[in-house]
């Protein structure tokens, strides 16, 4: 098959559930070949039984991101029109109870191995001479909220890395994009209260009567309350993948559109007050 008649082909990481499992199963049905990835053996055999090519791959180990690599290019027949980094964890708490450890784990999973898959496909698209990247951050990696450090860090990494590689690939044919939604049904609150309980001893923070009033909260709540479905990032993904002139940014949901609007209109002191009653 000659390349002007191929399927294209997009590499979706992260397609365990949430994001990253509609996204993946939404673009096979738009006529997409898809690349899925996840971490379990479980998780694989479901991507595999409903038509997506699914492979292995944790983030946070980079024989894990070699392995994926090599086995999405053979499963590609040697091409990667589009990558879209997804996969990733919260790690609640506040910066002075978050460990070292801790915190380099977060930048593994959300931050560096990003960056390491990222680097190996970027050859791939200059030799094909286009390619789109497209990043799913977070408004956290614009407006940090409380509680949220170690997440909103990794994600102003990655804002600003993206940003750097799409001025430094301008002219190639690859353009880069990062998504950035705010609050989305998924598994993602209760993944992020898994390592919040994991790796922050919650009775002997200065901060213990703030984080049980945000667990009482959390606990009385719908985890899909006040928030959109992961079809609406298919949707701006999918102008990320296929535009002429794709954005650089996309904020999906309320919250994220207000809270750009917010960094971008409200003096320092006034955003920062702002920030203080986000939870």
């Amino acid at each position: 098959m000659n390349n002007e008649n191929r399927k294209k082909t997009i590499w979706v990481t992260g397609c365990s559930s949430g994001i990253g499992a509609h996204c993946a199963r939404a673009l096979k049905a738009d006529g997409w070949q898809v690349v899925a990835s996840a971490r379990t053996d479980a998780d694989i055999a479901t991507l595999r039984a409903d038509g997506l090519k699914a492979f292995h791959l944790d983030y946070a180990d980079p024989v894990s991101i070699g392995t994926f690599f090599d086995s999405a290019m053979a499963a590609s027949g040697g091409h990667c029109d589009a990558l879209f980094n997804n996969g990733a964890y919260g790690q609640v708490g506040a910066v002075e109870d978050l460990s070292v450890e801790v915190l380099r784990a977060q930048f593994e999973a959300n931050f560096f191995g990003w960056h390491d898959l990222t680097r190996r496909v970027i050859p791939v698209m200059r030799s094909q001479g286009h390619g789109r990247i497209v990043q799913c951050s977070s408004i956290l990696g614009l407006v940090p909220y409380r509680f949220r450090g170690a997440y909103n860090a990794s994600k102003h990494a990655l804002e600003g890395l993206t940003v750097t590689l799409a001025l430094e690939l301008a002219g190639t044919g690859i353009h880069v994009s990062l998504i950035e939604p705010g609050p989305i049904a998924s598994e993602f609150i209760a993944n992020a209260l898994a390592q919040f309980h994991r790796h922050i001893d919650i009775e002997n923070s200065v901060y213990r009567d703030s984080y049980q009033a945000q667990l009482r909260r959390l606990a009385g709540q719908s985890p899909k309350a006040g928030k959109l479905g992961p079809d609406a990032v298919h949707k701006v993904l999918v102008h990320a993948l296929t535009a002429k002139r794709p954005r650089h940014h996309y904020a999906v949901t309320r919250q994220a559109k207000i809270g750009v609007i917010a960094r971008r209109l409200l003096p320092a002191r006034l955003f920062y007050a702002w920030l203080a009653k986000q939870d």
